[in-house]
Formats: C-alpha cells, structure tokens, sequence
C-alpha cells in the first residue's frame, strides 16, 4: 500500500504577518473624547478608494458627518471623523458600532449575513435576482410617468426604482420582475422591453437633434447591480451618480463657473437667503496638489457626493478636512490624478468644479417631498405616476421600495410652469388613489436661519498659502487621542 504525503501548512501562518507588523486595519470608535458626538477613527495600509469605501460605509448607516481629518500619503491611511446618528445622538447602538468596526476592519466576513437590513434604507422584496435596468436621456415633463406606464403595458412588475432628474436629465435605475410570476425576466424578452423604453425615451428625437445626445438616451440592463438582492442604497446613488455624470448633466449654459478664490455674495443680493455653493481649485505647485474648497449649505450625504464624483473622475485623494457648522459645510480636498499630476488647464478645472457643483445639487430638491405607502399591486407606480403628470407635477426625485406586500412611494415634486403646488391637492390624493397614506412635506420651507455673514464669522476663506499651511497643521495637530 503506497503511503501519500502532503506538506503541512500551519493554521496560524495565514495571521503570521499580522501578529508581527500589527493589522492592516485598525478602527476605533470613541464615545468618551466629545461630548456630542461619536469619534470614529481609521489606521490602515492605503489603497485606491479606500477613502469612498469608508464614506460609503459610515452613510449606508445614515450616520452625519460633523468633521473629518483624512491623509493618506507614504502607503499609509488614517481618518478620523465625528459622527452622529440620525437623530442628532452619538452612535451608541452595539450593532451599528459592530457592523462598522467589521466593514471598515480586516476581518469582513459575514457582513452581509449579520448587517444587511441595518445597511439599506429602501429594502426590495426577497426575490430571485430582479432584472435592473439603467436608462439616461433628456428629461421632459412626464417622462417618468411614460416609464412606469410602458412597464406596466409590457406586464412587468417594478420591484424597486430610484430616479434623478437635473439640468434635463433623467437617470434611472429599476428593479423589474414578471408580472405574473415575480420571476426574473428572461433575456429575449429583457431585449424586447429595452427596445421599447428606448423608443419612450427617444419620443421627441428629431432629424437635428445632436448625434451624441442620442447616444445620451439609452436603456441597458445592469447585472452588476444588487446580485442577489443584497446591494446598499450608495450602491444604487453611486450610479445614479455615475450615470449623471455620463450624460453631462453638469453642462448649464446660464451658470457662471468659478475659478480661483471665490467672493461671498453681496448682502445686498436679493437671493442671499438661497443655498449658496462655491467650488474654487487653485494648485499647489510646492507639493503638487490641486487644492479643491467647497462651501455649500449642509446636508446629508454630502461628502458621499463629492467624493464619490471625484473618485468617478479619476483624482485620488491624499489629505482633505471637512467641517460643518451653523448650517453650512465646508470641505477641502488635496488631489491629483491617478496618472500623479495636478491639474494643469484651467478647461480641467472648469470641468472639476462644474462637475462638483452638479454632484451637489443633483439631490437638493426645492419642492414639495411626497410620501406614499399602500398595498402592493402591479401599476401602482403608473398610477401614482399618471395623476401626478396630469395635474402639471413633474418628478424631480424618486425612491420607491416593495416590501411585504407594501409599497413605499417617495417623491420630489414641483410644478412644470413654476407655480406653488396646491398642498390640499396633494392630500386629495386619498381620495382619488383608494386606500393610501399620503405624507406631503414642503421641502421649500426648510430654510436655514444662517446668513451669510455669520458664515464669515465662522471662517473665511483665505489664500492658498493659508489654506495649504493651515490643512498640514490639522492634519499633524488636531487628531484626537484614543
């Protein structure tokens, strides 16, 4: 009898290098160093886009970020945020904590098992693998509503959908299902409902139209999109993002483009109570970065969007600081391009900062916020749609969820000839839709106390040298000890 041997492989082996140069990931969540608020701290070995997967992870939590110190030179990546929950509260819950320490550390595995309700905002139904399809192209009154209706006529079932509408452009992302069986959608018939959403969203294409804003108008199916049910809400935003991007909603032919150290808007300016966004770039040839300044009012998800755009774009992010207060944030990046140069045209940096503008206003919508919850049934959405459409509404933004037999319908509405939208219309609703809870909120209404001139008591902004000066000494001085 032959004797087989095989070499022995220590068990401990794998972890050799970890118990002789420390972890490759060390995060500390701190509620004992601030008073009102949550310090979460990142010590890691760097890599390309760590820093949005860190973002992302602490938004798909819904968690607000105050302040952040991030520097990632020398191989090596160290952040330390101060965060709340969306309550205004420390993060104290144990499973958040965890969740957080095990996503951001390097020990990632059972994640989705443990996290995957707590991870997602709009949760689809569990179904096998619903289809998604991506559509782009120039928005119109109504399209949306279009959309819902053709998928409703071709006998699907809209399982999960999220839209965005900016300078007249629609991207959209939807889950669809057979109407019948709630079963995955074969692929001839997949090819048959984009041919047809492609005629919707082409309808008003002439002979003149421009060739590339054809190109612009397509539907394609995603299949890298929630596999298996299981991908987060910044998922889904980071596409809508990308697919923003790639219709060039940032083109605005009426906005004027900012280069170099911006001034504040005259008190005088009948408009000051209006968000106010400013986006200047200026290099800095010493250490060869290009230093980008953002200072818009404060919102959620902010820092998700900027740096999700500046990832898409292709810059790398070495240092940045983030601070927010009164109402408003101000954030500063130093990047170059992956190609490790600064941006050297001023046509590249008109592009970076109408591209960082886009990024933020694609989700400030200043109209009236529409919520909508009823019982599941194939059409549901190309009604809601339809009623909105033909009372003069048009959809701004749209998240819509199924879940247990419910569907959840929010949307961001305002109204095609630039009137007030009747409110009492809106709770009319009810009537007109059957059994259906409607939840209006005048999104309008919501302004900040904060003027512009306590902006500049909070901080100015100065020049480059100052800047460039000031963001070492955060970066060297104000980590807070854990």
């Amino acid at each position: 009898m032959n004797r087989v041997c095989s070499p022995y492989f220590d068990p401990d082996f794998d972890g050799l290098a970890e118990r002789i140069n420390g972890p490759k990931c060390r995060v500390t969540i701190d509620n004992e160093s601030l008073e009102n608020c949550t310090v979460v701290k990142i010590d890691s070995v760097n890599k390309q886009g760590l820093l949005l997967e860190v973002v992302q992870v602490l938004t798909d939590m819904n968690l607000s970020i105050l302040k952040g110190y991030i520097s990632s030179d020398a191989g090596w990546f160290m952040d330390v945020f101060h965060v709340k929950d969306e309550l205004g509260n420390k993060v104290t819950n144990q499973r958040v904590v965890n969740y957080i320490q095990q996503a951001l550390g390097a020990n990632r595995e059972g994640i989705q098992k443990s996290m995957t309700g707590s991870r997602k905002i709009f949760k689809c139904q569990s179904l096998p693998e619903p289809r998604a399809i991506e559509m782009t192209g120039r928005d119109r009154p109504g399209l949306f509503s279009e959309i819902t209706a053709a998928l409703a006529d071709l006998h699907c079932n809209i399982v999960e959908a999220h839209a965005w509408s900016h300078n007249a452009r629609l991207a959209c992302v939807i889950y669809i299902s057979e109407e019948s069986t709630d079963t995955p959608i074969d692929h001839n018939r997949l090819t048959a409902i984009e041919d047809h959403l492609t005629t919707v969203l082409r309808a008003t294409t002439t002979k003149n139209t421009n060739e590339e804003n054809v190109k612009q108008q397509e539907v394609k199916t995603s299949y890298g999109l929630n596999p298996e049910g299981e991908g987060t809400v910044t998922d889904v935003e980071r596409r809508l993002h990308q697919l923003m991007l790639s219709v060039r909603d940032f083109e605005s032919p009426s906005k004027p483009i900012i280069v170099g150290s911006p001034r504040l808007i005259d008190s005088s300016d009948d408009h000051k109570e209006e968000k106010m966004l400013r986006v200047y770039i200026e290099n800095c040839d010493e250490k060869g970065y290009s230093i980008v300044a953002i200072q818009c009012k404060d919102r959620r998800r902010l820092m998700f969007d900027t740096v999700c755009t500046l990832a898409d774009m292709q810059y790398v992010i070495f240092h940045a600081s983030v601070d927010s207060r009164g109402g408003y944030a101000f954030q500063e990046y130093f990047i170059r391009h992956v190609d490790g140069y600064a941006m050297s045209t001023e046509s590249e940096k008109q592009r970076v900062i109408k591209c960082l503008e886009a990024a933020i206003e694609r989700r400030v919508c200043e109209g009236i916020r529409l919520e909508l919850c009823a019982n599941n049934r194939v059409g549901l959405l190309s009604d809601i749609t339809r009623v909105l459409r033909e009372n003069g509404l048009a959809v701004v933004r749209a998240d819509i969820a199924t879940e247990g037999g419910k569907a959840r319908n929010i949307f961001y509405l305002r109204d095609i000839s630039g009137n007030n939208i009747d409110m009492k219309f809106l709770k009319s609703m009810k009537t007109e839709m059957g059994e259906i809870d409607v939840a209006v909120n005048d999104e309008t209404t919501i302004t900040t106390t904060t003027t512009i001139s306590s902006m500049t008591r909070g901080r100015s902004f100065r020049s480059i040298g100052d800047l460039m000066k000031s963001q070492f000494e955060k970066l060297s001085h104000n980590f807070i000890t854990i």
